[in-house]
């Protein structure tokens, strides 16, 4: 077996509220992105995106890793791990700085970069991503690219992403404990936008919404760059748990339920369609209709779209999405989930699937890996900006070098 440092495999380890998937892929000699492993097992120690047994995630990993081990006929030592959950919360900021020798240097970026990052956060939270929108050169505003532009002051507009200290360094131990390392830690919307939306509808406005089993995850993009991100508690297991207390059958049978008959629109389930449910315990199985289902689910996915729309509106951008709405994760995949979403939000709305990829294709377009093959392609972007450096550690050892300086700064004041 091959080791995966030697063969430019890439990684890419989704630990979701429902399930554990680790992906790997290949830059084929076209430059492309090939998957060429993928290993599924149900996450058993996550609850609403956040590890709440670590050695049930651990077994949880292990299992998905070796399946796309085998698979892929390779040893993998490193992953890009998604985060999610209720602890990420984001902000804009903004930082100047004067331009050295008059043209703009990557190092005037990083200076820039690091000026808007430098806000006030709380201590148990860390920055996760700083995602630049645009800089502006002598009030010069809309560059994307400012590397070699003459000018005298440069600022950067930039989106943050932060997160829960202790949620990514649980998400580092289990990874770690199955003898792997980590490559990055990536919000999973940002990850899922990467895999399902498209340039244009990046320029002209899109909210994307990646339905899981614990949270559903918001972002929102203009101009090109991401401008907001939030997460909402709600999602497909609630929606499971809804079935399963309401028609009085077990968790597993419910999630059944809820895949192969449910809709999230009652007028469309058929009116002569009758499904056999288990009942608990020992209890004889009975008969239900599928309207009766639907009735379930429907108050559930309307409440999520409506939270969805409030968050839309509290952003400030709900007049500002040309391109609509795109459904990805794998709760989005219920019949009726666009009818539903067109109704509440009054725009345009899709379900994303990964697009660009070859390999096991057929395998991973579909909703539910959105996460995993955006993992991916992000990992092909950082290997392709200098090799596999862990961007990680770097961003973990430069914080903690602030907070030294910090502190020498307040102990000789």
């Amino acid at each position: 077996m091959s080791e995966n440092e030697d063969t430019d495999m890439i990684v890419a380890l989704d630990i979701g509220t429902s399930k554990v998937v680790a992906l790997i892929g290949e830059i084929s000699s076209e430059g492309r992105l090939d998957i060429v492993g993928i290993g599924k097992y149900p996450a058993r120690g996550m609850k609403k995106g956040v590890v709440v047994n670590i050695e049930s995630t651990i077994e949880s990993i292990q299992h998905a890793v070796e399946e796309a081990e085998l698979m892929a006929g390779v040893n993998i030592n490193s992953v890009y791990a998604g985060i999610a959950g209720s602890h990420i919360h984001s902000l804009n900021s903004h930082g100047i700085v004067a331009i050295k020798d008059r043209e703009v240097s990557e190092a005037d970026m990083d200076r820039v970069l690091d000026a808007a990052r430098a806000v006030a956060i709380p201590a148990d939270q860390r920055i996760l991503h700083v995602l630049p929108q645009d800089f502006v050169i002598d009030n010069q505003e809309g560059i994307r690219d400012p590397v070699g532009m003459a000018g005298v002051r440069l600022e950067a507009r930039v989106h943050l992403v932060t997160g829960a200290q202790s949620a990514a360094q649980n998400i580092v131990k289990c990874v770690e404990r199955c003898g792997l390392d980590v490559d990055d830690i990536i919000l999973e919307q940002v990850a899922s936008s990467f895999a399902v939306l498209q340039d244009d509808e990046k320029e002209l406005g899109v909210c994307m919404v990646d339905i899981g089993g614990g949270t559903s995850d918001i972002a929102i993009y203009l101009n090109g760059a991401i401008q907001h991100t939030a997460v909402i508690p709600i999602a497909g297991d609630q929606v499971t748990n809804d079935i399963a207390v309401a028609v009085r059958t077990p968790t597993p049978f419910a999630e059944k339920l809820k895949i192969n008959h449910g809709y999230a629109l009652r007028q469309l389930a058929p009116e002569d369609e009758v499904i056999e449910v288990p009942g608990v315990g020992e209890r004889e199985p009975r008969g239900l209709s599928a309207q009766t289902l639907a009735s379930v689910i429907e108050p559930r996915y309307e409440e999520l779209f409506s939270l969805i729309l409030a968050e839309i509106r509290r952003s400030g951008f709900e007049d500002r999405i040309g391109a609509g709405i795109v459904l990805t994760g794998g709760s989005s995949k219920i019949k009726g989930a666009v009818d539903l979403a067109e109704e509440i939000f009054h725009m345009p709305v899709r379900i994303g699937m990964p697009c660009n990829i070859g390999g096991l294709k057929g395998e991973v377009t579909n909703p539910l890996h959105s996460t995993g093959v955006g993992l991916l392609i992000y990992g092909v972007g950082q290997q392709a900006q200098g090799g596999r450096r862990s961007a990680y550690e770097s961003r973990v050892s430069n914080e903690n070098l602030w907070e030294r300086l910090k502190n020498w700064f307040n102990g000789n004041l």
